[in-house]
């Protein structure tokens, strides 16, 4: 695969966080000579459903997608149907449909653990979850999946 082009997704509820994952995403499919488009949803149980419709389309063929988002714990058990089930349908999607996924759905318990995982100067998760689409796009390729 000689330019990889990658779908990022991103969940917008928190909007600096995902503003410094999508930096991050950004900076590592530029590294690896790739070209990128970037598009938002409301929430992290929206991305899934934008990448399948990606997937699915006729307009513009990705090579893989990058699902960037926060969950932070709150006061009900809301925090932990978000997490599963937005994790399932990621899932789903990249073992189902073959799809290659990077996910970047960061969930923690709170806004001090987001930044030290969204901040391109420590855990720099938007990169790792970019490397991860990177790596599995090209496995793809390989295999002619």
């Amino acid at each position: 695969m000689a330019k990889p082009h990658i779908l990022i997704v991103e969940a917008r509820f928190y909007s600096d966080l995902a503003d410094e994952l999508a930096a991050g995403a950004i900076e590592a499919i530029e590294q690896a000579g790739g070209t990128w488009d970037r598009t938002d949803v409301p929430g992290a149980l929206e991305i899934p459903a934008a990448i399948a419709m990606a997937a699915k389309g006729t307009i513009t063929k990705y090579d893989g997608y990058v699902a960037l988002g926060c969950v932070i714990r709150g006061e009900t058990t809301h925090y932990d149907y978000v997490c599963g089930e937005s994790a399932r349908a990621l899932q789903d999607l990249a073992f189902k449909e073959l799809l290659p996924v990077g996910n970047g759905v960061l969930t923690v318990e709170n806004h001090d653990q987001a930044w030290a995982r969204s901040d391109r100067k420590q855990k720099n998760k938007g990169a790792d979850a970019a490397n991860a689409a990177l790596r599995m796009a090209g496995l793809k390729a390989q295999y002619g999946a």
